[in-house]
């Protein structure tokens, strides 16, 4: 497989900066045997079937964007720069991974000053990320971000438009409990509470699962053979509660829809082995074209970026040229495209 198979022009007007509102109303492409389809998020409750089960991410986007000062004592006084963080991940050591823009304005041992309560100090870097040991932890740490940190906006919005007050509701799914992405599950931020209460009374049922969502997950396949690309690696869990909820489905004879590339790829981590069994920790699952999938049905997703892995997933599931052309009407009929844009609901044909 070459990296060109999964490329594609996209018009700039498509990218969509803000999200629809109500969350709900969002276009939804839905892929069926029966072909394509234009309809709108909601209409989920008339698409899915009672017994259907949606498979949900419920991990919390932290305002991972920090701006602070680095100060020194310079021939001249003291000094100042402006340093920008977006935090990547906590690391067993208890500092966290971070970009750290200019990399090269900061020495190991310096302190970035963000607030009169918030600091870091550079303990070290490498591979491009420099790791920062703040001086807060714990739920004193949690409220001194939420208090001067920004949502980590996707590259191709942050390009166009500061993060605001705005995103940090509009860049946060309606169930969001467990804290730890630096990038939302975006499909997930066309549900709100109606359309759920909506579905539940349909007879869809739920099932929670934990990925906390990395920056890699942007990060462009620079190798022209996807073979040789390196996954990111993402934190995960899914309980014995959802194991038995999946299975029980399954048994039943309902269809295991994960909302979100990220659901998908951490349920088919926990059933690698061909069964679904509880699982916890780093995943970097590959899910390209030939991955035979054990649990899931369908997916609901956004629209993706160009030569990305999770193009390589939804061709996976839908096939490369069924993708090409779902891409080629959902571009040709103007469907708003990335993290703020519309969704697509993919029903592969089974065999």
């Amino acid at each position: 497989m070459k990296l060109s198979d999964f490329d594609f022009e996209l018009p700039e007007e498509l990218i969509a900066t803000r999200p629809a509102r109500p969350r709900s109303s969002a276009k939804l492409l839905l892929a069926d045997r029966d072909g394509v389809a234009d309809r709108v998020v909601s209409d989920l409750v008339d698409i899915l079937k009672l017994g259907d089960r949606l498979v949900l991410n419920d991990t919390k986007v932290i305002p991972a964007r920090l701006t602070g000062q680095r100060f020194r004592d310079g021939e001249h006084g003291l000094t100042s720069s402006k340093i920008e963080v977006t935090l990547l991940e906590p690391r067993s050591s208890g500092d966290w991974a971070a970009l750290v823009k200019p990399l090269r304005k900061i020495r190991d041992g310096e302190t970035i000053v963000f607030s009169e309560v918030l600091s870091a100090t550079v303990t070290g870097r490498a591979d491009g990320q420099a790791f920062l040991q703040f001086n807060l932890t714990g739920d004193n740490f949690d409220a001194a971000l939420a208090d001067v940190g920004a949502m980590p906006l996707p590259p191709y919005i942050a390009a166009k438009r500061p993060a605001d007050e705005a995103d940090k509701e509009d860049y946060q799914t309606y169930w969001a409990r467990n804290a730890g992405a630096v990038a939302a599950p975006t499909a997930s931020l066309h549900f709100d509470g109606p359309l759920l209460d909506a579905l539940r009374a349909r007879g869809v049922e739920f099932t929670h699962v934990t990925l906390h969502v990395g920056a890699g997950t942007f990060l462009p396949v620079k190798v022209d053979d996807v073979r040789d690309h390196k996954m990111h690696s993402e934190w995960g869990e899914v309980t014995e509660q959802a194991v038995d909820e999946i299975n029980a489905t399954k048994a039943a004879g309902g269809r295991i829809i994960p909302v979100g590339t990220t659901a998908l790829r951490l349920i088919e981590t926990a059933a690698k082995s061909g069964t679904l069994k509880p699982w916890v920790g780093p995943t970097d699952i590959f899910i390209t074209p030939g991955f035979q999938f054990q649990v899931t049905d369908g997916l609901m997703t956004n629209f993706h970026l160009p030569k990305s892995t999770l193009m390589m997933l939804v061709s996976a599931l839908m096939g490369v040229q069924r993708v090409k052309d779902i891409y080629s009407h959902a571009i040709g009929t103007g469907y708003r495209f990335f993290s703020y844009g519309d969704a697509s609901l993919l029903l592969p044909t089974k065999p």
